[in-house]
């Protein structure tokens, strides 16, 4: 028997999914932190189970200070590095009946997309909206055409943010060419610009909006201290 979970419309309950690189962890993190910032009480859990080199497990402990309640292995409970993919952490699967908010870090890829089958009640999760992560300077999702068929390809999705970024060369012309063009295949996707994801030093540049309209989310970077 399947339990039915009442969709709950006070909270919010996302999955942040895209290529390597792109920047999902960082923006699941972020929004994780934003929310609990607003005194709500949220839930980040650790679904990224394909060759995770880069996983929440260093940055648990601080994550939990700022009152999150963080679901990721211990270093200890596990075996290899990140070479090697784990499984979920079994509290993890039971994620979307706990109180109050619910973030999810997925795995990147196709692969990756897949785990939130893992994921009780997700799949017909009402409240659940699934984001797509893109960072135009990857391989796979550089143009309009590639964006439309990489987001196809990963079957559910449910809105799209613009993170591109080149780490430290990153340029505001850079971000605003990736708010152009992921916002095209958004159009063509029928799906909506969630936001501009841009790291912190660079969003006062551009401000409340991109070029597009579309709004700005910036980001602390908390994920280079998390490799392994």
């Amino acid at each position: 028997m399947v339990r039915k979970i009442k969709p709950d419309q006070s909270r919010i309950v996302e999955a942040y999914i895209g290529e390597y690189a792109s920047g999902k962890s960082e923006n699941a993190v972020n929004r994780a932190v934003e929310l609990v910032r607003e005194g709500r009480r949220v839930t980040l859990v650790d679904v990224d189970i394909v060759e995770p080199f880069y996983t929440l497990r260093p940055i648990k402990k601080k994550l939990i200070d700022m009152g999150i309640d963080v679901i990721t292995w211990e270093t200890r409970e596990t075996m290899g590095l990140g070479e090697a993919g784990s499984g979920i952490k079994p509290e993890g699967r039971w994620a979307l009946w706990r109180e109050g908010d619910v973030i999810l870090d997925v795995g990147y890829g196709v692969a990756g997309a897949k785990t939130l089958n893992l994921i009780e009640g997700a799949m017909e999760s009402k409240e659940l909206k699934v984001l797509v992560v893109v960072n135009i300077a990857r391989p796979l999702t550089s143009t309009v055409e590639d964006i439309v068929q990489y987001v196809k390809d990963l079957g559910r999705a449910d809105g799209l943010i613009n993170n591109s970024h080149l780490g430290e060369e990153t340029t505001l012309e850079f971000v605003q060419d990736g708010a152009r063009i992921v916002t095209e295949a958004a159009k063509i996707l029928n799906l909506p610009v969630v936001a501009t994801a841009v790291e912190e030093t660079l969003a006062p540049l551009i401000g409340s909006s991109d070029c597009m309209g579309n709004p700005v989310r910036r980001l602390h970077r908390y994920m280079p201290q998390t490799f392994w």
